[in-house]
C-alpha cells in the first residue's frame, strides 16, 4: 500500500509524485494509495493524484484512492475530476 503524506501542496508535489511513482511500479495490481493522512494539501494534491493514475495506465495497473477526505472530495468536485481519482 503506497501512503500519501500529510502535507501535500505545490512545494511538495514534485519529490511525492517522484517517490510515490517509483513505488508504484512495484505494487501489485491494484495499487492502493492511502490517501487518510492527507491533512494539509492544495490543488497540487489532485494533480499528484490524476498523474498517479495515468502512471499506473501506462504500467498495467489500477490505481484504487482510499481514504479521501471530505474536503479533498470537494475540491476534486470543484474542478470536475472526483470520477477520476479511482476511489476504494
Amino acid at each position: 500500500m503506497l501512503h500519501l503524506p500529510d502535507t501535500l501542496t505545490h512545494d511538495q508535489a514534485s519529490a511525492c509524485l517522484r517517490e510515490l511513482g517509483q513505488a508504484l511500479a512495484t505494487e501489485a495490481s491494484p495499487a492502493i494509495l492511502d490517501a487518510s493522512g492527507l491533512t494539509r494539501f492544495d490543488s497540487s494534491a489532485l494533480a499528484v493524484l490524476l498523474e498517479l493514475q495515468r502512471a499506473g495506465a501506462r504500467l498495467n495497473k489500477k490505481v484504487l484512492v482510499q481514504g479521501l477526505s471530505a474536503q479533498l472530495m470537494a475540491l476534486a468536485t470543484l474542478y470536475g475530476v472526483e470520477a477520476l481519482l479511482g476511489g476504494a
